[in-house]
């Protein structure tokens, strides 16, 4: 049996049962700690639903508002380290669809769990709405990631 993963598997998640989204099954399973699902899906349930209060009831509009407010996160570019002639250097290099997505969930529960909100589904909620106005914990780390970025730029000829 080979110790290695190979590339390119990826297992089916599904989707959430109350909207049929990939993307709401994703964060559910992302907050769940210690196997804790039923607790992880009141949080996001809790979330939407205020951001359902927020659109006047239109389910619609909610998801789209997510959608947005998750868009927003998402980064396109990160800086890894490379070790070239003994000094490291901060290369610029592009970022995939599920690593830009990944990033954005942890980025955005753990802006959350920064607010000082009374449950943890108001913090994300609050988060997501602040995260479609262009602001928020989230943004900000996406905003310092592409600065930091920007600021290397002269190392991205050292991306091989």
């Amino acid at each position: 049996m080979p110790r290695r993963k190979r590339k390119g598997l990826k297992r089916d998640i599904g989707v959430d049962p109350r909207h049929g989204s990939d993307l709401l099954q994703k964060m559910i399973n992302v907050i769940m700690d210690s196997g804790k699902k039923n607790i992880a899906r009141t949080i996001v349930y809790d979330a939407f639903d205020e951001l359902l209060k927020r659109n006047k009831n239109d389910e619609q509009k909610a998801m789209e508002y997510f959608t947005k407010a998750f868009a927003q996160i998402v980064p396109a570019v990160q800086v890894r380290p490379r070790r070239v002639g003994g000094s490291v250097y901060q290369i610029p290099t592009q970022v995939d669809f599920e690593r830009g997505r990944s990033l954005a969930l942890r980025w955005l529960i753990t802006a959350a769990k920064a607010r000082n909100d009374k449950t943890m589904g108001l913090r994300l909620a609050h988060e997501l709405v602040d995260a479609y106005e262009g602001r928020g914990g989230a943004v900000k780390k996406k905003s310092d990631v592409h600065r930091m970025a920007e600021a290397n730029r002269a190392f991205s000829h050292y991306a091989w």
